[in-house]
């Protein structure tokens, strides 16, 4: 692949008729989605419930309670879809009537923005508990939806390559300015697809949490990273990659720019990572030959999935990023002079499937106590994977 040209993207933001931020990312210019008004009644976000974090002095956690999610709209039929473009007599979360890729603040958030943590940092400083063993926190934060296509029967695998780097381009624009707001500390960019995952909503569309704290799974691969490279000086993601590629059993895709395997240890039956060739901590930073790159090489993984069973795969998309205020990053190497990490951007593809009509559930070893059991030799998942791509 040859030089590529920045991928052109115009972008225009706005508000919807409770005051939440709506973003349009547009394939072609003077479409004026800034202009529809939504017609809505909604009242003013700052009347919802606010989400409170509990920390969970066993575990060393925050926990989410986030009450107003029970509220949120649960599999509506199609003709009452949200995500869909608004029409005549039929205003949605979308005021426009078309559009290529649009993000907007979650109606029914995990977290909720400042203003909507008013009452929980109250009942946090008239608590009377131990702080220690019963600390509370405002659940501050930001949660949008991105809705890949407008096309309510597509899937993210009917993509083609041009969207996918639409798409790419939005998680990029939102993990930049999430970052950059007080307060959260890492971003988190993910799909759902599937009722047997738990999604609540049909339409093609994704998640992107803003945490006020650094999750529980990066922290401790930072930590294993850290020790990773205090015992053997290399930095411990491109060497699990250099090693994957040495042994090749469990790789599935491959193009100059990202790899794609099943890892060694894979939890889920069928789980995926895929790397890009040069480190980056985050996706702001990932060059535009890798994000053009990166596009097939998805698409051909989701289609693999949906191969391998002969229907729709269930399946969680995570991107691993690092933490926007953590201080983790710098230095040449595995760890600086700080003792900081450098993180490696890479993206975790599972599904709750391992045969067809059959799923995997997380029950008592698995939900009890962290121990995972997995039914399938992760070099046969990589092979059975290779030979539908």
């Amino acid at each position: 692949m040859g030089p590529v040209e920045p991928y052109p993207i115009w972008k225009c933001a706005t508000r919807l008729a409770d005051g939440r931020e709506i973003i349009y990312f547009d394939e072609s210019p003077g479409l004026g989605r800034e202009a529809v008004k939504d017609t809505r009644d909604l009242g003013s976000i700052a009347d919802g419930r606010a989400s409170v974090l509990r920390w969970d002095p066993l575990a060393g956690e925050w926990v989410i309670i986030a009450e107003q999610r029970q509220d949120r709209t649960f599999l509506p039929p199609a003709e009452a879809c949200p995500l869909d473009p608004s029409a005549p007599g039929r205003p949605t979360e979308i005021p426009a009537s078309s559009y290529d890729v649009v993000a907007f603040e979650n109606r029914f958030p995990s977290l909720s923005a400042a203003e909507r943590t008013q009452h929980a940092a109250q009942e946090r400083r008239a608590g009377g508990v131990e702080p220690d063993l019963f600390a509370r926190r405002p659940g501050y934060g930001r949660c949008e939806i991105v809705c890949f296509t407008s096309d309510h029967d597509a899937s993210f695998a009917d993509l083609t390559p041009a969207r996918v780097r639409t798409v790419v381009e939005a998680w990029a624009d939102r993990t930049a300015s999430l970052s950059a707001l007080d307060g959260v500390e890492q971003v988190f960019c993910f799909e759902n697809r599937g009722k047997e995952i738990g999604v609540t909503l049909h339409h093609p569309h994704g998640q992107i949490y803003g945490y006020p704290f650094v999750t529980p799974r990066t922290a401790r691969v930072l930590d294993q990273a850290r020790q990773y490279a205090e015992r053997n000086g290399g930095n411990l993601f491109d060497d699990l990659v250099a090693g994957e590629l040495a042994a090749g059993s469990r790789v599935v895709a491959r193009n100059d720019h990202w790899t794609a395997f099943v890892p060694a240890a894979a939890r889920w039956p069928y789980e995926i990572l895929i790397f890009p060739a040069e480190r980056v901590p985050d996706l702001t930073l990932l060059p535009d030959v890798a994000r053009a790159a990166f596009c097939q090489i998805y698409l051909d993984v989701l289609r693999g999935l949906d191969a391998l069973f002969g229907s729709q795969a269930p399946y969680i998309a995570a991107w691993h990023q690092a933490p926007g205020r953590a201080g983790i990053l710098g230095g040449a190497g595995g760890v600086s002079s700080a003792g900081s990490v450098e993180f490696a951007l890479h993206l975790q593809v599972m599904t709750a499937r391992r045969a067809p009509g059959k799923l995997k559930f997380l029950a008592g070893s698995e939900s009890g106590m962290g121990v995972w059991i997995n039914d399938i030799v992760p070099e046969c998942a990589a092979r059975q994977l290779r030979e539908v791509m």
